[in-house]
């Protein structure tokens, strides 16, 4: 059996690692995570899937209670804003789509809806709530949708049946402290300290990590959360890196944290704005914003990106530090190699347009309790968990190439260059048929990356890629329940507007 876990690397990564190790084996497994008081970390503000009510349910945790401790924000989906150049809009929400006669209102929007108003904003209740800047919680605490609230104990991704209506936002750094807490009050040993050397035996296997001040720390089991240097999958253990940058060309960032003028105005939605060279997040946390400026150096310099990120959210705050982050854009051949498994930055990162970080780390965590191994580390079970990660990391790959192939925007040498790309060739025959219809959950990337069918009607339909004309059946069938439907929803949406807090006096009462 495999008695000892020790975990390289602190950070969210890390401290999600060995919280839920803890949660799912208890005593069982000895956990111990090393990471140097030295090494500097990312720390932007960051945003997450619906799917990460899983994680925290796991480890037993309220949200009432921790997030108002991580600076947390809601979340109902992202605003895509200037993909066209024009300065207009639309959402990705949390949001299935509804069905009317067997098609789903997408559908009946191309063939019925009006084409004056954005598609979201007649199919999803969410965008209505974005618009108004509502909290999806009444001020009771109780959910704005029926049947979905309520501890879904120690489930996983794969258990993922309805719809959740939002994620989060939330300071990685004060997440990452508030599950150490967790973590070591639970039995993990946290050791802080500088890692000098990774040991190795006679067949390559990892069989230490040498410290300066503790000595050699030994394990059955090592997890790699050195973040993009890779220090045991990648230069211990020389695993080849594949790099995405062909067809998902940014390759630095640029963030700032900005106070908000008003800080009542907090939104529930990430901002995703189109830039020269890139795009720039806004990520509204409780007191402040994260700000960043994800780019390409091909077509700007640092300086240049970080000018134009202070013009946009920051012109009279020279006092704000900027942090200028080289990404590593790509995922490792194998993210599970001998005994060692990298989760985080040090397994993949395909660029933060979707908020896949920490899904990917969730997802991560998961399989490898799924598949935790004996001393005989199965070869056969680590090439499934590595299959696992694999094709969720490349269907995350080719939606996020959609949105810049998908998108009309090409008033810049980058948006230019952007549509002559190289792209993921199964990619370009899913393209091909979306000028005749939507998606279907067997027409979009067959295998779990987190996304469904909705996600990727929504990013099309946003971005203009929308089939050239609606599907002839639908000319054939009576359209008053679809007509019906749309008015539903629009009375809906004023109701729960009406009903609802914004979303600050909401998360203003948990942090009271």
């Amino acid at each position: 059996m495999i008695h000892s876990v020790v975990i390289v690397g602190g950070g969210t990564a890390g401290w999600m690692t060995a919280s839920y190790l803890k949660a799912a084996f208890a005593d069982r497994i000895d956990v111990t995570l090393v990471e140097s008081a030295a090494v500097s970390r990312i720390g932007v503000g960051e945003a997450t899937f619906s799917t990460i009510r899983h994680f925290f349910d796991y480890l037993g945790l309220d949200e009432a209670d921790w997030l108002p401790k991580c600076a947390g924000g809601y979340k109902l989906g992202i605003r895509f804003e200037n993909w066209h150049g024009n300065g207009e809009y639309f959402y990705h929400p949390f949001e299935r789509l509804r069905v009317v006669d067997g098609f789903s209102l997408a559908d009946w929007w191309l063939a019925i809806g009006d084409h004056s108003r954005p598609m979201d904003r007649q199919v999803f209740l969410t965008s209505a709530l974005c618009e108004a800047k509502r909290s999806p919680r009444m001020m009771d605490g109780s959910l704005f949708v029926s049947g979905l609230d309520g501890s879904l104990g120690k489930s996983t991704l794969a258990e993922q049946r309805a719809q959740f209506p939002y994620a989060y936002h939330f300071d990685a750094d004060q997440v990452a402290a508030y599950l150490r807490s967790y973590a070591t009050e639970r039995g993990v040993r946290h050791v802080v300290d500088n890692v000098q050397e990774v040991l190795q035996d006679q067949c390559g296997w990892i069989s230490g990590v040498r410290t300066a001040e503790h000595g050699v720390l030994t394990g059955d089991l090592f997890v790699d959360c050195t973040g993009f240097r890779g220090i045991l999958i990648n230069k211990t253990l020389g695993t080849k890196f594949e790099s995405f940058e062909d067809v998902l060309p940014n390759n630095r960032a640029v963030a700032l944290r900005v106070p908000r003028e008003t800080e009542t105005d907090m939104a529930p939605y990430t901002t995703a704005r189109a830039m020269s060279a890139g795009w720039m997040w806004t990520i509204p946390l409780f007191r402040r914003n994260g700000n960043g400026y994800v780019y390409s150096d091909q077509f700007i310099t640092p300086e240049e990106a970080e000018r134009e990120l202070r013009e946009a959210v920051a012109p009279d705050r020279d006092d704000l530090e900027a942090n200028h982050i080289r990404m590593r854009i790509g995922r490792n051949e194998r993210s599970w190699v001998k005994n060692c498994v990298a989760v985080g930055l040090s397994s993949a990162f395909v660029e933060p347009l979707e908020s896949t970080g920490i899904f990917f780390i969730q997802h991560a965590i998961e399989q490898l309790v799924k598949h935790f191994p004996d001393k005989t580390f199965d070869p056969a079970l680590i090439e499934a968990y590595n299959r696992r990660i694999n094709r969720a990391i490349d269907g995350v790959k080719e939606f996020l190439v959609l949105h810049y192939k998908a998108s009309s925007r090409a008033d810049t040498p980058y948006w230019k260059e952007s549509k002559v790309r190289a792209m993921p060739e199964p990619l370009a025959e899913r393209l091909k048929l979306a000028e005749t219809q939507l998606f279907d959950e067997e027409t979009i990337y067959p295998h779990y990356h987190g996304f469904e069918s909705y996600s990727w009607n929504s990013m099309i339909i946003g971005l203009g890629y929308r089939p050239k004309k609606p599907l002839p059946a639908l000319a054939h069938l009576d359209p008053t329940d679809a007509l019906a439907e749309f008015d539903k929803i629009k009375t809906e949406a004023a109701e729960m507007v009406a009903a609802l807090p914004s979303c600050y006096d909401y998360l203003a009462s948990l942090n009271e």
